[in-house]
């Protein structure tokens, strides 16, 4: 099985408990990383510069990367999180990814911030025939201080798969929240959409929605784990196309990843975490009609 994957690789200042933490990320690296534990090939589209320490690691991990090195330094974030929450300050900005071609027929785009243009996400969309997006880096805006900030958009959804949201996000593409800001999504062509709101997982798949619920934990880093959910449950679904499969598996990729109490990269979970935990999730999924 193949992928290609859209996205900067990141350096990241992480602030927990008044102590910092500088590593490699990105939804680039997590994303890609997370397909490579589910075995599939992945064709990484990426921009980074001569600072980013992992490149020879991806190489090694038999990652294809196309196009990726640039003379300006790495994207990277101050990330301050308090739990669930975190405040973004965008410390650099990478050059924007050039669109080449695909080597397969299913694509993850998953911008962290304006690395993609519109011009080139046209292009992936027109070119690929399963797209899973996750908008968050078209959303982004930087203010005086280079607080990283939401801003509603117009963003042409025709030929997106499925997308995977925030109520925030949601809000700022529909004017809408919960169940009728999906609804909106679906109407624009979009047949699967998943609302994430911190532990509560929500999926419209035609006209019922399915949710499932994260345990309880006391939450430590969260840095990626929207990334790893959003590879395992686009892997799972290319894989297997089964919707309530890949919700599963997703929901497990994310609960092994935050029960890890781990730093950056190394919260990716095991194939075998994620498929423990998501035959509990497949046993307590919930749905109602709407």
């Amino acid at each position: 099985m193949e992928i290609d994957i859209f996205s900067h690789c990141a350096i990241d200042t992480i602030c927990i408990n008044d102590t910092n933490h500088i590593v490699p990320g990105g939804a680039a690296c997590y994303c890609s990383l997370m397909a490579k534990t589910l075995k599939f090939d992945v064709t990484l589209h990426t921009k980074f510069g001569p600072d980013f320490p992992l490149a020879d690691y991806l190489s090694k991990k038999k990652i294809l990367i196309k196009n990726s090195l640039s003379e300006k330094f790495t994207t990277k974030f101050n990330l301050k999180i308090l739990d669930s929450d975190r405040t973004l300050f965008l410390e650099n900005e990478c050059d924007a990814i050039n669109y080449i071609c695909l080597n397969s027929d299913s694509a993850l785009i998953s911008p962290i911030f304006n690395e993609i243009s519109n011009n080139t996400f046209e292009k992936i969309k027109k070119d690929a025939n399963f797209v899973f997006l996750d908008p968050q880096g078209f959303l982004r805006r930087k203010d005086s201080k280079n607080k990283i900030n939401l801003q509603k958009i117009d963003l042409d959804l025709t030929g997106v798969s499925a997308i995977k949201i925030s109520p925030d996000e949601l809000e700022c593409l529909t004017n809408q929240r919960d169940d009728a800001g999906m609804k909106v999504l679906q109407k624009k062509g979009i047949k699967n959409v998943i609302l994430t709101n911190k532990q509560n997982i929500s999926l419209l798949s035609n006209d019922k929605i399915y949710t499932i619920k994260l345990p309880n934990i006391e939450l430590f880093d969260t840095t990626g784990v929207g990334d790893i959910f959003s590879a395992t449950f686009c892997c799972t679904m290319i894989k297997e196309k089964d919707i309530l499969w890949a919700l599963s598996f997703a929901g497990g990729a994310a609960q092994a990843g935050l029960e890890s109490r781990k730093i950056g990269l190394e919260k990716i979970p095991s194939k075998g975490e994620t498929e423990t935990n998501a035959y509990y999730f497949y046993n307590t999924i919930k749905f109602r009609q709407i």
